[in-house]
């Protein structure tokens, strides 16, 4: 049985540099659709994006991510490949672990639980993905949610999985809105 953090090492070991996805999304896809979700995929310029959804009506609880990494830079800089997930002192490493691949598989792994215990749920489950955060950010979430806009659709909650941090990782839950 293939655990939340084997998923994210599938994640990490892609080299996915912004605005490329290297198939990140469809691992995802997949995952979402065993369970009923439908999958709608959204291609702005050379951005893969998704929305997901599983339910009808309202709320739509989101939850909202990237599969696209910042440049590792040069590999000689790196005591590993960073495309390489490697847990070392408890720890997970690799490019994207933190920001974002972890929280995605964690996100993905929890809906799907959700979503098999509790096939009839009220509401609407959602996710919007891109591969366009890291990079100009203009053909990711920004024009899915033009694109949902222009269906009448909305979203009333979003979760996102960025590491937010003070003092040590993951000390702080932010509430906050961009753009």
């Amino acid at each position: 049985m293939d655990t939340t953090l084997d998923f994210a090492k599938e994640l990490i070991a892609r080299d996915s540099v912004t605005p490329k996805d290297n198939g990140c999304q469809q691992i995802m896809a997949a995952k979402l659709e065993a369970v009923g979700f439908t999958v709608e995929h959204l291609r702005y310029g050379e951005v893969d994006n998704f929305w997901a959804k599983h339910g009808t009506g309202g709320p739509v609880f989101c939850f909202a991510g990237h599969t696209d990494v910042v440049p590792p830079g040069p590999r000689e800089d790196w005591n590993t490949d960073p495309f390489e997930p490697v847990i070392s002192d408890g720890k997970l490493y690799g490019r994207g672990a933190g920001d974002m691949k972890a929280a995605l598989a964690a996100m993905v792994d929890a809906a799907v639980d959700f979503v098999s215990a509790n096939p009839d749920h009220t509401g609407t489950l959602a996710f919007l993905i891109t591969s366009d955060e890291e990079g100009p950010a203009q053909d990711g979430t920004k024009a899915v949610l033009r694109e949902l806009q222009k269906r009448g659709e909305a979203i009333d909650w979003c979760v996102i999985g960025e590491p937010s941090s003070t003092d040590q990782l993951g000390d702080v839950v932010k509430v906050g809105r961009r753009g």
